[in-house]
Formats: structure tokens, C-alpha cells, sequence
């Protein structure tokens, strides 16, 4: 197909080819951007993904429209007590146990279409050599120390118990079940050794004794003045997002810093982990037999995964003066990053990239209350596609209820609302309003508007306001994102949508336009066509599905965003074929959704038996969803006559087939509409009937096997 697009330095995105390494260039600006690495012993959920995966996508794909050089960098973290003892429960090893788990967070992450450049983990070769030289550092800078603490010891198993292989009667509730770090039902934290009757996990049959341990500690202390430093310097520059270190004030109120740091033990007694590297002096004897402690060595799996991304890793990580560091993570991980690991980089000595913007969210709950994988209750992995409702819809729903300053919840019902209201009725239907109107009235082809190429003049003749307000609205967009505030760009987006749907309507664009003032509805259709060319870009980083499938209707390349709104798509562009971008949610399949993932047994529910299995229908008027209804129901009825049942529960097939049904009968109403009736148009709808009846006759049968 004829593509015209207008030529210009900086308007189409620059996309990597396939294999190819991104490495930061001098004089461009580059952006690194990591997540915080998901823990290797379980199943994320919603609340992971949103508090640091996929905002961290959106924001990596927004820099790419910006045509940033941009690295996007996650993997799983696997070290550490928790995966030995989620190996333990389930009979693996931990290698067994992490190869299962990230094989679960890969394939979710697919699913939800984030675009890491890398997604890696930090059981690796290169992890180790880093991380062991980063200790290495620190010893070498005098910033470890020897300490002797006790330590809960069994003496069946023959050595010392980290935290979690320790459980107990907790000394403050009597709850018979405590593990060594924690009670859950207290919420205390505890030091093992003061658990009563400690047991010890592999059998509990051991007898489990105190005895004393020496560890190694990072002298977090001696670091504190030069790390508070860098706080105040790296908030005020990267404008960091709330958080419970530093306060709009640039008061530092995190209560460990209040009451001055503490050495911080960096080595364990496990098997599962980076091996502590061998220190001459009577100081480190001993060491070699333990591991390195899993906090101390998670952050380092940032740079680790890109070691394992690029050889030449350390063009990101250490140029502080031409990366900046984008990191994304839920409250809980705050002084891990902007405390301890910055601390572990000063003390190493050597130039690190250090964060520049922080980016934090509170929790997303889940309908009224807490996600919990031992209850069954939310949505965890790639069970979101059971749902049946796409990946775009998901991500636009967790991004515009992302919980940025205050904990959110999540709402099966203002998910559905959230695709019937405001993705179906404005977004989509502006585009393919659009889109339909250019294919049936020119012939696919972007008449002449008389626009030259290149920006809309603000002070146009009849579109004046319409420009001012598009090219303010990309000036909040582009002000919202930079700033990494991603709710408020995403509701900007809409806002754009909104306008265009208020543009098509007020400038009155239908067929009698184009026959009263030619030149006014070629002026209208071809500025509404480059709005949605603009919101393409502005979509990329929130639904990269729907940019995609905009751009094959619209017949064009991928293109960065830009500061104004312009003439891009020029007269003699030819567009592809409108589709829907979204479809209509049955409202019923909330109680259903809610049923299914709310940690009940299963059980049958009438209302999963009213909505269709397809959960989704193409959207349509209230006048045509009531009669696409009214067909549904009537063939529903038909068939469970023939079947000789009346109100037996149906199957998913049959459910999906009554949708396909109400689908081609819509069809055929509108073919039906269709006005003047030419031979083509007849032929047309004999073809629809035909495929009616049979499409009636398949549900008949189905019916009855059901």
C-alpha cells in the first residue's frame, strides 16, 4: 500500500535491529532502567508486576519514543534461605526450584508484553565474580569487620541454621508455628535464638542448640555520613518519587538513619549462594566456608545481568556523568536501594552509576483485601489469560490505578468499567470512527487538506483551539512522563483521545459535510488521522499491542513523540482496514472473575452461566447490544429445546458458540442496513444468512452434547 509520511529528522522511532547491543553514546542521552528482581520461590501477582515490572516497562518503552539510547534490565533473584527452603518443602534442589520459578516469571512476563532488552538471573558465573569483587573492595577499604553473635545450631544436621530454617514457639505471642526472622501471627520480628522449643526445618526431630558464630558486617556506620550526602544530592537531582527515606523536604526521616546505622552482617551459614572469597588475615579465617548474605548480593545482580547482557557492561555502570539510573520497586524495597546498596558502591571505591530517579509504589490490594497465594485469593502468573481479557486492557487498568502515594485496590468491576467506558467508547471509538469514515468515503486514501507539512498552525482558521489544545496536552504528557508520574500520563493520553472525539463531533464530520464543504471534511478526516498517527507514540509505552494494531490500520512505521501536533500522514496515504481495538466485557463476569480468584472452591455460578465463555463482545450502541442480546438468547433458546433441556448449565463451548452466533447476526443486521441494495450488497447477505443458519445449527448440536 501507498504510504506518504512526511520526512523529518527525529519522526519515526529509532528500533533496534534484531541481535543488536545497546551500548550508551556519548552526547545522547541514556537511560538505564531496572526493577526490582523478582524473588525466585514464588508466583508474582498483580501487585508485584505493577509495584515494579511493568511500570518500569512503561517508562522504558515511553524513553524509546523519546529515542533515548534506553537498556531495560530484570531478572530473578535466586539466593538465599527462602529458595532453600522452598527447595526443601517441594523436594527440589534449589537449582531445580529456580530454573521452575523463573521459568513461571518468564513466561508472565510475556504474557503482560514487557520489553526487557534483558531478563536474566543472578545464579550465575558473572554474578559471582562481581559480587566477590565488590567484597573484595570493601575489605580491602577497611569497611567489613569480624563480629561473633549466637546462632541457633543443629546438632543432628551438623551446622548452623540460617533464620528460616529455624521455627519455634514465638516468645511474645506463644504461636507455636514462628519461624527465626518473623511471627506471622504477631507480625514481630525475632532473632532466632530467642524462639522457644526451636526446630529445626529439615527434621524436627534434631536437637537444635545456641552456639556462638562469626560473620562478617559491612560498617554501614562508617559509610552513614558520605551515604546521607549522596541521598540529599541524588533526590534533589533525580526528583525521586515519596518515599520513607527522605520527605518532600529533603528531611532524611528513615528511622535507621535517625538512630545511626549499624553494621550489617554480610556473609551466611548456607549452601545456596556466592561463596565468601578468600581474605588474607586471621580477621576472615573461616569465611571461605560460608556464603554471601542475600541482601548484600541481590542489588549487585543489576549490574551482574547486564555483565550477562553485554561484555561490555561497564559502559553502563560506571559513568555517572552520562547514564542516569531509572530504578522502580514497591515500598518495601526503598532502603535496599537508596541506603544499603548505595552504601555497599561508595565503599567499593570505584565509579558506580548511582541512582538518579526513584521510583516507589504502595501496595495494590485485592478486592477488599491482601493477594495471598496460600488462599488462592487474586490473580498470580500468567493466570490473568484465563480471563480471556488481553494484555492491553490489563496493563491500562493496573497502570491507571497504580498506586503511586497510597495503597490501591484492586476492582474487578472498575477493570470491566474501565474497557466499556473508557478504551471501547472513547479511545477506540474515535480511531475507528476515523478510520472507517476515510475507507468508506475515499477509498482508503487521505484526501488533500490543503495542510502543508509540518506542524498545525495554532492560529488556524477554523481549528485554532483544537491545535492549542492538542499541543497542550502533549506538553503535559511529555511533563508527566519525564517526571515519571505514569497515572497521570496515561490519563493525559485519554484526554487526547476525548479531544478527538469532541473534534469529530463538533466539526460534524459525516457524509453531508462532505458534500456541502469537501474541502472542510478533507480538512477535519485528514488532522483527526494525524491525531491518531500522534497517539500512537504517546500509547507505545501503556498498550504496545494497540500501537501496533493502529499502526497496521493506519499503514505506518513506528513513530517517536513529538512537541507538537503536526501533518505527518500527507494526501495520497493510503490507511489499512479498520478493526476494533477493544471489545465489550460482559458486566456479569466480574462476580465470575470474582468466584474464580477469590480463594473459594470452585463452584457453579448462575452468572457464569448468563455471560458469555468469550467474556468480550465487539463494541457496539445500546441498540445493537440489546439486539445482538435478544439473538443470543434466542438461539440459546433453540438450542436447548432441540437438546430437550431448559435450564441446564452450560458449557464453555456453548457459551462461546451463542457469542459467535449474536457476532453473525450482527452482521448480518448491518448488511441488511447497508443502503443502496446492489447485487454485491444481496450477495452479501445471503452469504451472512448462510453462515447464520450454519453457525445456529453447530450450537444446536453442541447443546445437546453438553
Amino acid at each position: 500500500m501507498t504510504q506518504k509520511i512526511r520526512e523529518a529528522e527525529g519522526l519515526l522511532r529509532a528500533v533496534p535491529k534484531p541481535g543488536e547491543t545497546i551500548t550508551p553514546a556519548p552526547g545522547e542521552k541514556n537511560v538505564l532502567i531496572t526493577s526490582a528482581l523478582p524473588y525466585c520461590n514464588n508466583v508474582p501477582h498483580l501487585g508485584n508486576i505493577i509495584g515494579s515490572t511493568l511500570s518500569a516497562d512503561v517508562f522504558a518503552r515511553y524513553s524509546r519514543t523519546r529515542n533515548w539510547r534506553t537498556l531495560y534490565i530484570c531478572g530473578t533473584d535466586e539466593y538465599g534461605t527462602a529458595t532453600e527452603t522452598q527447595a526443601l518443602k517441594e523436594g527440589l534442589t534449589p537449582r531445580e526450584l529456580c530454573d521452575k520459578y523463573n521459568a513461571t516469571h518468564v513466561e508472565t512476563y510475556k504474557w503482560f508484553e514487557l520489553g526487557f532488552d534483558y531478563f536474566g538471573r543472578t545464579s550465575t558465573p558473572l554474578h559471582t565474580q562481581i559480587a566477590q569483587e565488590i567484597y573484595l573492595n570493601l575489605a580491602k577499604h577497611g569497611y567489613l569487620e569480624r563480629l561473633e553473635k549466637e546462632q541457633t545450631f543443629c546438632e543432628g544436621c551438623n551446622k548452623f541454621l540460617a533464620d528460616r530454617f529455624v521455627e519455634g514457639t514465638c516468645p511474645h505471642c506463644g504461636s507455636d508455628d514462628a519461624r527465626g526472622d518473623q511471627c506471622d501471627v504477631c507480625g514481630r520480628t525475632l532473632d532466632a535464638v530467642d524462639l522457644i522449643n526451636p526446630r529445626c526445618l529439615v527434621d524436627k526431630s534434631h536437637k537444635v542448640a545456641t552456639r556462638t558464630t562469626a560473620h562478617m558486617y559491612l560498617k554501614l556506620d562508617a559509610l552513614q555520613p558520605r551515604t546521607e550526602e549522596w541521598i540529599r544530592k541524588s533526590w534533589k537531582e533525580g526528583k525521586w518519587s515519596p518515599n520513607a527515606v527522605i520527605n518532600a523536604d529533603g528531611e532524611l526521616i528513615d528511622a535507621r538513619l535517625k538512630a545511626g546505622l549499624r553494621p550489617t552482617p554480610v556473609t551466611r551459614d548456607l549452601s545456596w549462594g556466592v561463596p565468601v572469597p578468600r581474605v588474607e588475615g586471621k580477621e576472615h579465617e573461616g569465611m571461605e566456608s560460608k556464603v554471601l548474605y542475600v541482601w548484600f548480593d541481590a542489588c549487585i545482580g543489576y549490574p551482574s545481568i547486564t555483565a550477562n547482557y553485554t561484555p561490555e557492561w561497564k559502559k553502563w555502570w560506571f559513568d555517572q556523568q552520562n547514564v542516569r539510573l531509572y530504578q522502580f520497586m514497591g515500598k518495601d524495597n526503598v532502603y535496599f536501594h537508596t541506603i544499603y546498596f548505595p552504601s555497599v558502591q561508595i565503599g567499593d571505591g570505584r565509579p558506580w552509576t548511582m541512582l538518579h530517579h526513584l521510583s516507589t509504589t504502595e501496595y495494590l490490594n485485592y478486592e477488599g483485601g491482601k493477594f495471598s497465594k496460600s488462599h488462592n485469593r487474586g490473580v498470580f502468573g500468567p493466570a490473568a489469560k484465563e480471563t480471556g481479557i488481553p494484555p492491553s486492557v490489563w496493563r491500562y487498568y493496573l497502570i491507571s490505578a497504580r498506586p503511586e502515594t497510597a495503597d490501591a485496590m484492586f476492582s474487578w468491576a472498575d477493570l470491566i468499567a474501565a474497557n466499556n467506558n473508557v478504551l471501547l467508547n472513547n479511545f477506540g471509538n474515535f480511531v475507528n470512527r476515523a478510520l472507517k469514515f476515510v475507507v468508506a468515503q475515499y477509498d482508503s486514501t487521505i484526501p488533500d487538506s490543503g495542510d502543508a507539512p509540518g506542524p498545525f498552525s495554532p492560529n488556524d482558521e477554523h481549528d485554532a483551539e483544537f491545535i492549542s489544545d492538542i499541543n497542550n496536552l502533549i506538553k503535559d504528557y511529555i511533563d508527566a512522563m519525564d517526571a515519571v508520574k505514569l497515572r497521570l500520563g496515561l490519563q493525559t493520553v485519554m484526554a487526547i483521545s476525548a479531544r478527538g472525539n469532541l473534534y469529530l463531533q463538533s466539526s460534524g464530520l459525516n457524509k453531508a459535510l462532505m458534500a456541502e464543504n469537501p474541502k472542510r471534511c478533507a480538512q477535519v478526516i485528514s488532522r483527526a488521522l494525524n491525531l491518531i498517527y500522534l497517539l500512537t507514540a504517546l500509547v507505545h509505552p501503556f498498550m504496545p499491542a494497540t500501537e501496533a494494531a493502529m499502526l497496521e490500520q493506519l499503514n505506518a512505521p513506528p513513530r517517536a513523540v513529538s512537541e507538537v501536533f503536526s501533518n505527518d500522514l500527507l494526501a495520497g496515504h493510503r490507511v489499512g482496514t479498520p478493526e476494533h481495538l477493544f471489545k465489550r466485557i460482559d458486566e456479569k463476569m466480574a462476580d465470575v472473575f470474582r468466584d474464580k480468584f477469590g480463594g473459594n472452591k470452585p463452584k457453579e455460578d448462575p452468572l457464569a452461566q448468563a455471560a458469555d465463555a468469550t467474556h468480550v463482545a465487539p463494541g457496539m450502541s445500546k441498540r445493537k447490544a440489546a439486539a445482538a442480546k435478544k439473538a443470543a438468547d434466542k438461539a440459546a433458546a433453540a438450542a436447548a429445546a432441540a437438546a430437550g433441556v431448559t435450564d441446564a448449565p452450560k458449557s464453555a463451548e456453548v457459551l462461546a458458540w451463542e457469542q459467535k452466533v449474536a457476532d453473525q447476526g450482527q452482521v448480518v443486521r448491518e448488511l441488511k442496513a447497508k443502503t443502496p441494495k446492489t447485487p454485491e450488497v444481496e450477495q452479501e447477505i445471503a452469504a451472512a444468512v448462510e453462515e447464520l443458519k450454519r453457525l445456529k445449527a453447530e450450537l444446536a448440536e453442541l447443546a445437546k452434547k453438553s
